[in-house]
C-alpha cells in the first residue's frame, strides 16, 4: 500500500525527486508520484489531494520551483501533513522557490526541506519519520539508519 504521495509540479523536478524516491525504496515503504501543477491543473490537483487519505496516503511531498505553491495548495487541501522540496532554478538558484515555500500563512503549514538534492534525502527520510510514530517496522529501519550513520563517522580515518 502506497502510504506517500509524491507530487512534483513538473516532470523536470524528477532529476531531483528521484533522492526521496531512493530513500523510500532503500526502505521499501510505498509511494505514488504524480506530476500535478497548482497553476495550471490546480482542479486535477485538488480532487487529487481530496481523495488520497482514502487511498491510504499518510503522508505528501511536494516537488516545485519558482513560483513554488504547490505544496501549500495541497496543504490548504488536506489534513495531511505536507513536506516541501524547493527546486533549484536557473534565476534565482532556488532561493524564489524555497521562499515561496516555507513563507505560509498561519494555519496551513508546511514543512520546508532544503533547496535541492538533499532536501529531497530529508523529506524523504522526514516521511519515512512521520510514518514512524505508527509502524514499529520504519521506526527500526530509521534506528538501525541513524545507527549506520554514527558508525560511518566514527571509523572515519582521516590519513595525512
Amino acid at each position: 500500500m502506497n502510504k506517500i504521495s509524491i507530487v512534483m509540479g513538473s516532470e523536470s523536478d524528477l532529476g531531483t525527486v528521484n533522492e526521496a524516491i531512493n530513500v523510500l525504496k532503500k526502505f521499501k515503504v510505498g509511494f505514488d508520484i504524480r506530476v500535478l501543477s497548482a497553476h495550471r491543473a490546480p482542479d486535477n490537483l485538488r480532487s487529487y489531494v481530496e481523495e488520497a487519505h482514502k487511498k491510504g496516503i499518510k503522508v505528501f511531498i511536494a516537488a516545485a520551483g519558482g513560483a513554488a505553491a504547490l505544496a501549500g495548495v495541497i496543504a490548504s487541501n488536506t489534513n495531511l501533513p505536507v513536506i516541501g522540496i524547493p527546486i533549484e532554478t536557473k534565476a534565482l538558484k532556488g532561493l524564489d522557490s524555497l521562499l515561496s515555500t516555507v513563507q505560509m500563512p498561519t494555519g496551513v503549514p508546511v514543512a520546508t526541506m532544503a533547496i535541492g538534492k538533499s532536501g529531497a534525502r530529508n523529506a524523504g527520510i522526514f516521511a519515512l519519520e512521520i510514518l514512524a510514530i505508527s509502524d514499529k517496522k520504519i521506526a527500526v529501519k530509521l534506528a538501525k539508519h541513524r545507527k549506520d550513520m554514527r558508525l560511518k563517522v566514527t571509523k572515519t580515518k582521516i590519513k595525512l
